[in-house]
């Protein structure tokens, strides 16, 4: 079974996000726990947290149907130990107020080398960094979003994430979330059946579909290989509508949440609805 959702709004609270997701017909939701773009956060009261689960099982979701998002602040590859140790340390909040909402999996962009590092030297950084985290907290996975190369961003070769996995060491929590249009604007085709297939038969190979977690399913407004993230209402874009009908009929992304994150929120349930209408 498909489960398709969005990143859904936390604002008034954490708790409101299932309700939020419900309404507009999803089977799954991404969220925020705090403020993606401050680093501090107030701790979730009990009426948070309970609520929350409470709302979670009113609305249908339990915890494989949820991808929870981390700060867009955190770089655990950071060349710089005192900006690293801040990014360690939110990191691993960020993995704890997962566990306080009894969610299994946290996504997050691995890191960047601004151009001061060597790229292995700093996915061997990411690895220790999700080592560091993993060791302190229980039954959360840590999952590795695929990026679009922008910058010094890494992440966006199947390679640079398999090396980040290898050095992980307990793989039991560790995996990956591909988003459709990171993977697109850093090379992956996916516009054409040849290429769709080519793309997920080398993500097999070199990384593993055990270890797929989620999925971001997102249009692209830039070409294909412009290493440039800019997401697209679904089949407006440069990948197409024939992508997702792929993904849609296709059983190794069955039961993984799969949320998108395009630019027009109010058309999400359209949106949603979309995509269970490509299904066979």
């Amino acid at each position: 079974m498909k489960l398709i959702g969005a990143h859904v709004s936390t604002a008034g609270g954490v708790e409101n996000a299932p309700a939020n997701a419900n309404k507009i017909g999803a089977k799954a939701f991404a969220l925020f726990t705090k403020n993606q773009r401050q680093w501090n956060a107030k701790p979730f009261t009990h009426k948070n947290i309970d609520e929350f689960k409470a709302n979670c099982e009113k609305f249908g979701f339990a915890p494989d149907h949820i991808l929870p998002h981390d700060s867009y602040l955190i770089n655990l590859g950071h060349p710089d130990s005192l900006a690293l140790e801040k990014s360690r340390n939110a990191f691993l909040n960020e993995l704890q107020r997962c566990e306080q909402l009894g969610l299994n999996r946290l996504n997050f962009h691995p890191g960047s080398h601004l151009k001061k590092v060597s790229i292995d030297e700093c996915l061997a950084t990411i690895s220790e960094s999700i080592n560091i985290s993993l060791d302190q907290t229980q039954g959360v996975c840590a999952v590795i979003e695929n990026t679009a190369g922008q910058g010094s961003n890494l992440g966006f070769t199947f390679e640079q994430i398999a090396e980040i996995i290898h050095r992980v060491e307990d793989k039991e929590r560790i995996g990956v979330c591909i988003d459709t249009c990171h993977a697109f604007t850093a090379g992956y085709d996916l516009s054409t059946q040849k290429s769709f297939d080519q793309v997920f038969s080398d993500f097999e190979r070199i990384i593993g579909f055990k270890y797929l977690k989620g999925m971001h399913l997102n249009d692209s407004k830039k070409e294909l290989g412009s290493r440039v993230d800019r997401h697209e209402v679904i089949g407006k874009g440069f990948i197409g509508l024939d992508a997702f009908t792929w993904l849609m009929n296709d059983a190794r992304f069955n039961q993984i949440p799969m949320v998108l994150e395009t630019p027009n929120s109010e058309n999400w349930a359209q949106e949603i609805q979309l995509l269970y209408s490509l299904q066979n």
